[in-house]
């Protein structure tokens, strides 16, 4: 791995990369805190603060890749006499290829995103509200295993119509839509699951306006094969939920995008990413309906790029599921 960073870092004219904890950090090897530096011709070196980090980097250095994570008093105390560009340049690129043991943590991580959406099937949600819940499953996030925890999402009836909501305390009814989404690092890959429940029944007309969100993602999954552009995935399930009628409520997030060491590292399912899909890349399908004010809908899995397409890693059923307690 090591001799292809510094080949991209060559062909970029970059004579020494920089990086705190972040995805890219983790990438290269990175453990704990400090700063990890890579030049073209020593061995990568650890340093426990940016003036520590600045000594390590050549004096004849013209161009320095930075982490994009980088702090504003920790670029501040790098004090380099070189030009400053994104690591990201150098490393982006070839964090989009997964290898067999990057795919199967991946897999590890999405795995453990499902047994706590499963679990939080047999809690008891009359009652309680979208904070208390939250809690709980952040909790059961960290009995897996979960190293950390980065989004918990609960959201009830009209507040399912809102992307990203933070969880409050609306008390759960029967009746209620529910949304429901955990996302979090595991083995240090990133996972996303959510689904969406009713509570005793559902409200009226949502689950055909679910069977559109799930007409979407499939449509995607099965497009994930090498060769095609990311972009094309992203239209395909835009066209289901076009065609459907519901257009003008989709989510106005992309239906998707690349997650591993990072929960959101691309490439994005939007036009003009031209990305090209190969073998083993990750992503995290989440194509999403909402009417405001009344309920809304949205589904994430994560997938890897195969021949045959998609495959989900996150393989939990995707039945429309009422909770009855």
């Amino acid at each position: 791995m090591i001799d292809e960073v510094r080949l991209r870092m060559a062909e970029e004219g970059i004579d020494a990369l920089v990086l705190r904890p972040s995805p890219d950090f983790r990438y290269l090897g990175g453990e704990g805190d400090g700063f990890l530096i890579l030049t073209r011709d020593d061995p990568p070196a650890v340093a426990a603060d940016p003036l520590e980090a600045a000594a390590l980097i050549p004096s004849s250095a013209r161009r320095v890749g930075i982490d994009s994570e980088m702090r504003a008093w920790e670029l501040f105390s790098l004090r380099v006499e070189a030009e400053l560009v994104l690591a990201s340049t150098v490393l982006a690129p070839l964090r989009l290829r997964r290898g067999p043991a990057e795919v199967a943590a991946t897999e590890r991580a999405a795995g453990a995103a499902d047994a706590v959406l499963l679990m939080a099937r047999e809690l008891a949600w009359f009652g309680t509200t979208e904070r208390a819940m939250a809690r709980r499953l952040w909790a059961m996030m960290v009995e897996t295993g979960c190293e950390e925890v980065l989004s918990v999402v609960v959201a009830a009836g009209e507040h399912s119509a809102v992307a990203r909501h933070v969880p409050c305390d609306r008390v759960i009814n029967p009746g209620d839509a529910l949304l429901v989404s955990v996302c979090g690092r595991w083995s240090g890959y990133c996972a996303e699951v959510a689904r969406v429940f009713a509570v005793a029944e559902p409200p009226e007309d949502f689950e055909a306006m679910y069977s559109v969100v799930l007409a979407a993602q499939h449509a995607a999954l099965e497009s994930l094969r090498p060769g095609v552009a990311v972009a094309e995935a992203g239209r395909i399930a835009r066209e289901v939920i076009e065609g459907s009628g519901y257009g003008n409520y989709a989510g106005r997030r992309p239906p998707g995008r690349g997650i591993g060491l990072g929960q959101d590292e691309g490439p994005w399912l939007v036009p003009g990413d031209e990305t090209v899909l190969v073998p083993g890349m990750t992503v995290c399908l989440e194509p999403a309906i909402y009417l405001p004010d009344l309920f809304g809908a949205r589904v994430a899995d994560v997938a890897v790029c195969a021949p045959e397409g998609g495959l989900r890693l996150s393989t939990s059923s995707q039945a429309f599921h009422i909770i009855d307690h």
